[in-house]
């Protein structure tokens, strides 16, 4: 049976939740997450970086094997969703910088496959996270979400992964 550690990120440009677990078989098991909080005074530009570098060292101190990010909603304000778009652009080219196979999924399907229900609020996403993970406790909404997302994507191993262009540096 193969062992993977899975590396979930909930993108965000102000909080950018993270949460790996590993899995073996059917057997899930929590490794560690938290949030990066870019300063919400610096430039765009110098926030981008701060969740960059951020995300090298996670991925430094944990070595997942493959990562799940959840697709960006696209709400009413274009503006918002612009910056969204900007923080996973940079999410998504620190994973590719690290040689890491990236899978995308959709909100509600990260809600129906933790809690049974596309529309599920967060605290049952937090309340479920806690219930398939023993033991990892609560974290903070956004470090749940991304719990979820690794959950997601150990369910679904991948449908739907960003391919390696193979472009070396």
């Amino acid at each position: 049976m193969r062992k993977s550690r899975i590396l979930g990120i909930d993108p965000g440009l102000v909080r950018c939740g993270w949460g790996m677990v590993e899995s073996e078989g059917s057997r899930l098991s929590f490794v560690a997450c938290g949030v990066i909080k870019p300063d919400t005074k610096l430039p765009l530009s110098e926030r981008l970086l701060v969740l960059h570098h951020a995300l090298q060292a996670i991925i430094e101190q944990h070595r997942p094997t493959c990562a799940a990010i959840e697709e960006t909603f696209v709400n009413v304000n274009a503006n918002a969703t612009l910056k969204l778009g900007n923080a996973r652009g940079a999410l998504l080219l620190s994973l590719a910088q690290a040689g890491l196979s990236v899978s995308e999924y959709a909100p509600n399907l990260v809600k129906k496959t933790v809690v049974g229900a596309g529309r599920a609020d967060k605290a049952q996403v937090d309340m479920m996270v806690q219930t398939l993970l023993p033991g990892c406790g609560s974290h903070g909404l956004d470090a749940m979400d991304a719990l979820a997302i690794a959950i997601t994507h150990a369910q679904h191993q991948g449908i739907t992964p960003y391919i390696n262009m193979g472009v070396e540096a």
